[in-house]
């Protein structure tokens, strides 16, 4: 167990990232990024595990960037660790499962696309309100998203901040599967560890096929870091954010 608010236990080769914050909606914050982004090295490099499995607690995935934390971060000199963890889903080498129930937003949502398994309560809803907060997508969602599920889809959850839900994600071909939720987290580490089980080369190399080039992924991410990056300092995100908070203390 870490010091942070994520539990990381190793069990028959798969890896399991647990978001443990849901008094917050499992929201992100630095030190939950750094944890993550260790724990996606220690899986490329120990022979010993086979894939990685993120889930969250209590029923809820994440809420994305914890906008407290996230602003903070912003202020601060170097890169910031959400970007950092972005670049680590463009270059991981591991397959990565993900469960998902309740709330998937922002980040929540986008790292789907980086995703080789995804599987989903009836609850879960996903949405990608970058806009709405003066923001552009991020994880490469501009470039991953429409080659997924065509532009027009994507103009609707990108540009106007469209939810969906689980059905409608397993209809694009974001989900592989519906789940109870009861079954949800046995099910999706009985598939992490079906994985786990392949030879570990053929089954990296397959991924690195499927995947192909990721020199324009690994671009589009810089691209969309250097937007994001002029975007928070504009009025209108400033603006969102102050609305955001004000709504937190309310």
């Amino acid at each position: 167990m870490s010091q942070t608010p994520i539990e990381i236990v190793e069990h028959e080769g798969v890896l399991t990232i647990t978001l443990r914050r849901a008094q917050k909606k499992n929201a992100l914050t630095s030190l939950m990024y750094e944890a993550m982004i260790e724990a996606f090295a220690r899986a490329d490099a120990d022979a010993n595990i086979g894939a990685l499995l993120l889930r969250g607690s209590e029923g809820i995935f994440t809420a994305g960037n914890d906008i407290g934390d996230f602003i903070a971060c912003a202020q601060a000199p170097g890169k910031m660790a959400a970007w950092r963890f972005v670049e680590s889903l463009a270059t991981l080498q591991t397959p990565l499962v993900a469960a998902i129930a309740g709330p998937a937003i922002g980040i929540g949502a986008t790292l789907i696309l980086h995703c080789d398994l995804v599987y989903a309560a009836p609850d879960a809803l996903f949405k990608m309100p970058f806009v709405d907060l003066g923001l552009v997508p991020e994880a490469g969602a501009s470039l991953l998203l429409p080659q997924r599920i065509g532009m027009a889809k994507a103009s609707e959850f990108l540009m106007l901040g469209a939810s969906f839900d689980a059905t409608q994600a397993h209809s694009l071909g974001l989900v592989n599967d519906i789940l109870p939720q009861a079954d949800l987290d046995t099910y999706a580490f009985a598939q992490a560890k079906a994985l786990a089980r392949k030879p570990r080369g053929a089954l990296r190399a397959t991924r690195r096929l499927l995947r192909g080039d990721s020199t324009a992924l690994v671009t589009r991410i810089a691209e969309e870091g250097a937007a994001f990056v002029q975007a928070l300092q504009s009025g209108e995100a400033q603006a969102a954010f102050s609305a955001f908070m004000a709504r937190g203390k309310a």
